[in-house]
C-alpha cells in the first residue's frame, strides 16, 4: 500500500490514542449538591412606645360669620366708605354707606310737630274732663257731657302714644340712613355706588368677620375613633378641643397655621359617608411670619387625636397577606406571626398586640417566605448607616 495513503490513517489513530490517554489519566469529578445561600433580609427590633394618632383631611377656608349688607330704608346713596370695596377691611361700628337723609329729616320734623299737637290736644282734653267732673259734683253737668269729656281724654292719650311711636320710627329711619359695620371684617363683594338708588331690603354688599376663620374637614366615620372628641348634643366639644395644623402653599412657599377643632356637624354625608369636623383659627389676618389665612384657600389639615401607649410602629412593608408579620427568631429562622392592628396608614402600620419587645421583624420583600426558612439578618439601623456611608463616599 502506498505510504501517502496510510499517513492520514496513522494521524487519526494517534489522535484517538491521545484522547483515550487523557480520559484515563485525567482528574475525577465528584458530584456535589449546590450550596444554598440564605437570603439577606432587613429587620427592625420591636420597641413599644406611646403614639399620638393623627388624622389627615382637606378643606377650604371659610369665614365664621358672613352677612349681607342690607339698607333698612330706601333712597339715593350720597357717600360710600373707601373701605367698602372688594377685599377692603373695616372696623366694628365704622360707617360704610350713607343714604340721602333729607326726606327722613323732614319726616322727623313732622313727627315732632305731630307729637306737640297730640300733647296739646291731650292737655285740653284733660282740662275739659276735670271741669266736667267739677260741674258734676255740683249737679250742673249732665252725664252725657261728662262721658263725652272722658272719651275725648282717652282719644287724646291714644293720639299722644301714636305720635310718640311715630317720632321714634322717624328717628330710627333717619339713623338708618347711615349703615355701619356690625363687626370687624372684610368686604367680599360690593354692589352699590354713589348716586345709585337703593331699595329697602336690597343687598348692597357681602361682608364677613375676620376674628376667626373656619375650615370644614370631612373625616371618615371610622377615623373618628382615633380623635379624642367628646361630643355634646349640639356638636360642641364640652370645653375640650383637638389641635389642628393647617398647611398650604402660598406665593410658592409652604406655610402653616394652627387652630383647634371646635365642633362637628350633625350629619353623615350620604354620598361620601364622611362626617364634617369644623376647625377654627383665631385672627387669620394677623400680621406675622405666615401670610393671612385667606377665605377660599384650600388647605391640608392634620388633626391631633388621642394618645395610645405600648404600641409598635412598623413600616407598611412589614405587613404580609392578612394581619401577619415575619419574625426572625434567635436562630435566624422566619416565623409567621399573626398580629392585632390598630391602624394602617399610607406608609406605616400600628400594631396593638402580637409582638414582644426585642423581637426582630422582617421588613424586606420576600416572594416565597416559609415557616422556618433560614435567613441572613441585617438590621435597619445598619442598613441606614451603610447608605449614609455610600452617600458620603459618592460626594
Amino acid at each position: 500500500m502506498n505510504r501517502r495513503a496510510l499517513a492520514p490513517l496513522a494521524i487519526v489513530a494517534a489522535g484517538f490514542a491521545c484522547a483515550g490517554l487523557l480520559l484515563v489519566t485525567g482528574p475525577r469529578v465528584e458530584p456535589r449538591a449546590p450550596e444554598q445561600v440564605a437570603p439577606l433580609v432587613r429587620v427592625i427590633e420591636v420597641a413599644p412606645r406611646s403614639v399620638t394618632l393623627r388624622v389627615s383631611a382637606h378643606g377650604t377656608v371659610e369665614p365664621r360669620t358672613e352677612s349681607e349688607l342690607v339698607p333698612e330704608v330706601s333712597g339715593s346713596v350720597v357717600w360710600v366708605s373707601p373701605a367698602l370695596v372688594s377685599g377692603g377691611f373695616f372696623s366694628a361700628g365704622e360707617p360704610l354707606l350713607r343714604i340721602d337723609p333729607v326726606d327722613y329729616e323732614v319726616a322727623l320734623e313732622q313727627a315732632r310737630a305731630g307729637l306737640a299737637r297730640a300733647e296739646s290736644e291731650r292737655a285740653d282734653a284733660r282740662t275739659d274732663h276735670q271741669r266736667q267732673l267739677d260741674l258734676a259734683t255740683r249737679n250742673v253737668a249732665s252725664d252725657a257731657q261728662r262721658d263725652d269729656a272722658a272719651n275725648r281724654m282717652r282719644v287724646g292719650e291714644a293720639t299722644l302714644r301714636e305720635a310718640r311711636a311715630a317720632l321714634i320710627r322717624a328717628e330710627r329711619d333717619l339713623g338708618r340712613t347711615e349703615i355701619v359695620a356690625p363687626y370687624e371684617g372684610r368686604v367680599r363683594t360690593k354692589r352699590v355706588d354713589v348716586g345709585q338708588f337703593v331699595n329697602r331690603g336690597a343687598t348692597v354688599a357681602t361682608i364677613y368677620a375676620v376674628d376667626f376663620a373656619e375650615v370644614r374637614l370631612p373625616v371618615q366615620d371610622e377615623e373618628l375613633a382615633f380623635l379624642d372628641l367628646p361630643l355634646s348634643r349640639d356638636g360642641t366639644l364640652d370645653g375640650r378641643s383637638a389641635r389642628v395644623t393647617l398647611r398650604a402653599r402660598f406665593a410658592g412657599t409652604a406655610h402653616e397655621w394652627h387652630g383647634e377643632v371646635v365642633r362637628t356637624e350633625g350629619e353623615i354625608d350620604p354620598q361620601t359617608r364622611m362626617v364634617n369636623v369644623v376647625a377654627r383659627v383665631p385672627d387669620p389676618y394677623a400680621t406675622g411670619s405666615s401670610p393671612p389665612l385667606s377665605v377660599g384657600l384650600f388647605v391640608e389639615a392634620e388633626i391631633e387625636g388621642s394618645t395610645v401607649d405600648g404600641v409598635i410602629v412598623l413600616p407598611r412593608s412589614a405587613l404580609r397577606g392578612g394581619p401577619q408579620v415575619l419574625v426572625v427568631d434567635p436562630d435566624d429562622k422566619l416565623r409567621i406571626r399573626p398580629v392585632e392592628l390598630l391602624r394602617i396608614a399610607a406608609d406605616e402600620v400600628i400594631v396593638r398586640a402580637g409582638l414582644v419587645a426585642g423581637e426582630r421583624v422582617c421588613v424586606s420583600p420576600l416572594e416565597a417566605a416559609t415557616e422556618g426558612m433560614l435567613v441572613r439578618v441585617r438590621s435597619e439601623a445598619d442598613a441606614d448607616l451603610a447608605a449614609s456611608a455610600e452617600e458620603g463616599a459618592a460626594s
